[in-house]
């Protein structure tokens, strides 16, 4: 089973998939920023300036093969993401569902304020980091959407809170031999 875990930027995804990890030995975290990012800094050496590496087709594609590969490895993978484009998150899950029939999508919600205090409160500045902050604005603007799935609401949730109340509906194992997976 495959786990997109959405959020806005400081809303507390990764720690909360590390958390579901953690709970859930045997299971993988994925974190397709990796690939994205080599994808932006190669694209900037060529002279394109891209904004944002989930605006590559190519990334899409190889985060749907790099869970494709990690789905060999483990029954269980938990993807940290803050797509905020329904088009992308659709070609994803479309992608992603042709291979892995379990496959879940969560979102963490909370108002734009309060992860803004986050992301201060984790020491991004507004100056320094100010497109963190306009994609955490873009991301809280849509996640309530329909197409952003089951709603985490993360605004006075702890991290083992939220983590718990994933479990609880049924989107990730407790462990890898639930048979649920």
């Amino acid at each position: 089973m495959i786990l997109l875990l959405n959020g806005a930027f400081g809303i507390g995804k990764t720690t909360v998939a590390q958390m579901l990890v953690a709970r859930c030995p045997g299971s993988l975290l994925f974190n397709p920023e990796v690939a994205g990012m080599v994808l932006q800094r190669s694209a900037r050496l060529a002279g394109h300036v891209v904004e944002d590496f989930q605006d590559f087709r190519l990334w899409r594609l190889l985060t749907v093969w790099g869970l494709r590969l990690a789905r060999l490895r483990s029954s269980a993978i938990v993807v940290p993401m803050a797509i905020s484009n329904p088009w992308y998150l659709s070609q994803l899950r479309d992608a992603i569902g042709r291979f892995e029939p379990h496959l879940y999508h969560a979102c963490l919600t909370a108002p734009v304020d309060v992860v803004h205090a986050r992301l201060y409160g984790r020491g991004d500045a507004r100056e320094t980091h100010e497109w963190e902050y306009r994609r955490a604005s873009e991301c809280c603007a849509v996640h309530g959407g329909e197409a952003f799935a089951i709603h985490v609401d993360a605004t006075e949730r702890a991290p083992e809170s939220l983590a718990d109340a994933i479990i609880e509906h049924g989107l990730f194992p407790a462990s890898l031999t639930d048979p649920a997976v």
